[in-house]
């Protein structure tokens, strides 16, 4: 089945890396890769700024590098598999992402951000963070730069048992691991001394969903922040791909709280995917 993927650019590094990250991922797939940007002012531009002549300039320069972009990757990329096509927007970027998803019915949006190098450099950039607050409808992989790409043979899943799980939701994440058959790791932190009757009953739902997927049950202790033991899970089993599930209180929007976004300490070296659940 053809997929609908988004690719958020800028013209940065950043989101060239998400770019030929998704190329690379999706390379056995038939896809079609829209490239959407962004023009929009933001509300702390002078009022004086915004005439239609200047926004003018903005929309045709946004058209002109998409285009630019598209024809480059139209001679560039040799996989018949892959089509390309640009979407140019004057909505703010979650909005506009989420407009995209709706009118192209994208499977999947790809974005780049900078990466943990330094003191104070977050994973977590101003726009990663309200992208993943806003969309509500479509999973987003979040790649860092320069990312190098790497087969994704292994998946660490946290979760922590007290939510019921529901096909649609795991059937994205099953579905993303079957591009290489991967093994889906779920990962538990033990928080608790024993499990609660509820947690019992979703971990059976969850072996049933995943019977037909390799995976395997891994427990951790809770023997620091919960981003440490992920951090150290990931190191130990040489994981490639993190997924976790966003919904309210989970641990996506602890980390998404742009106050303390300092005091996770969140730093992966390895894509992020998150999937939206109710």
């Amino acid at each position: 089945m053809k997929k609908s993927i988004l690719i958020p650019t800028d013209f940065s590094e950043n989101s060239k890396s998400a770019l030929s990250y998704a190329l690379k991922l999706y390379a056995n797939e038939t896809c079609t890769f829209y490239f959407l940007n962004s023009y929009a002012f933001s509300s702390s531009r002078s009022p004086s700024l915004m005439s239609s002549n200047f926004i003018g300039t903005f929309r045709d320069n946004s058209k002109r590098d998409l285009t630019k972009l598209k024809a480059k990757m139209d001679e560039e990329n040799t996989n018949t598999n892959h089509t390309f096509g640009m979407i140019s927007s004057s909505d703010e970027l979650p909005h506009a992402i989420e407009a995209s998803i709706k009118q192209h019915d994208i499977d999947l949006v790809v974005m780049g951000t900078k990466g943990a190098i330094g003191v104070d450099a977050f994973f977590f950039g101003s726009y990663t963070v309200k992208t993943i607050k806003h969309i509500k409808s479509c999973p987003v992989l979040v790649v860092l730069n320069k990312q190098d790409f790497k087969t994704p043979k292994k998946i660490a899943f946290p979760t922590d048992f007290n939510r019921p799980y529901d096909a649609k939701t795991l059937k994205t994440l099953q579905d993303f691991a079957s591009l290489y058959d991967a093994h889906i790791n779920v990962l538990h932190i033990n928080v608790e001394e024993d499990l609660s009757e509820k947690q019992n009953k979703n971990i059976s739902i969850l072996k049933e969903y995943l019977k037909d997927t390799e995976h395997s049950f891994h427990w951790m202790p809770a023997y620091h922040k919960k981003s440490d033991v992920i951090n150290d899970f990931i190191e130990d089993l040489d994981i490639d791909i993190l997924a976790m599930f966003n919904y309210k209180h989970s641990i996506i929007e602890n980390i998404t709280k742009e106050p303390i976004i300092k005091n996770i300490g969140y730093h992966p070296t390895i894509p992020f995917l998150i999937i939206p659940s109710k």
